[in-house]
């Protein structure tokens, strides 16, 4: 009989995982992207807002500062190029935003899975609807150019009149817009989506960019709230003006 062998036979070594590739961009890539274009974004719409409050001016100093704004830096710029630069670059910022927003959506779902965290409160209930509110956001912005910046029918009002260099009709346009009850109920329930995008976006904003502070953390989230809750009531009260003559 052949002598049987004390050495002891190495086990196979397992199988190397498989090399899981990061996907591009990244999520902290897509996360700085969206807290950058939502920085913008809030700027502009609290700009937007401080501008638009001129219509209880009345009509002369709100048609100034429409004709101003199509004016300013001439001649360094010609007619309306600072506008013109502003929409190219909230274009860009809108379609990155829009891609992220996408990006960490779908990503986010596959890793959760089929299994969805109940019970996280209001802060969890605009977090969950930011996709919500960004799809009502982008439809207003579309009614909203087509209402106001190009008059086009019908969502424009039939009294609609494209302001020249020499005469602006913003204030008559606006009026005319909001004295439609529907035109008007379109602004309202778009500024309430507005507010509650705001107030999660910009607390996402002071998260994704870093800050780390107890206290910091805590204001900012009262002054993402504040600010939210300031141009959400601010524009509501130009329609609701509107509607019930204060500003006619």
């Amino acid at each position: 009989m052949s002598a049987v062998s004390d050495t002891a036979v190495p086990a196979p070594s397992p199988p190397r995982p498989a090399t899981t590739t990061r996907p591009t961009p990244s999520n902290i890539t897509c996360k700085v992207v969206m807290a950058l274009t939502g920085l913008l974004f809030a700027l502009f719409v609290l700009a937007h807002m401080i501008g638009n409050l001129k219509v209880f001016t009345g009509a002369e100093h709100f048609n100034d500062y429409a004709h101003w704004l199509r004016t300013v830096l001439e001649p360094l710029l010609p007619y309306e190029g600072l506008l013109w630069i502003l929409r190219v670059v909230l274009l860009i910022s809108v379609v990155g935003h829009v891609w992220c927003a996408v990006l960490l959506t779908a990503r986010a779902r596959r890793a959760r899975g089929p299994f969805r965290r109940k019970g996280l409160g209001w802060r969890s209930f605009t977090a969950r609807t930011m996709p919500v509110t960004g799809v009502v956001l982008l439809g207003f912005i579309v009614f909203h150019i087509l209402d106001l910046t190009t008059g086009t029918p019908p969502i424009g009002s039939a009294e609609y009149e494209a302001s020249t260099r020499t005469a602006s009709f913003a204030y008559e346009n606006l009026v005319a817009s909001f004295e439609r009850p529907a035109a008007a109920a379109v602004y309202i329930v778009a500024m309430l989506a507005l507010g509650a995008h705001l107030a999660h976006g910009l607390w996402s904003v002071v998260n994704d960019l870093g800050a780390t502070g107890h206290r910091v953390r805590q204001v900012c989230l009262v002054l993402s709230g504040v600010i939210a809750l300031v141009i959400m009531v601010a524009n509501i009260a130009i329609p609701v003006a509107v509607q019930i003559g204060v500003v006619s």
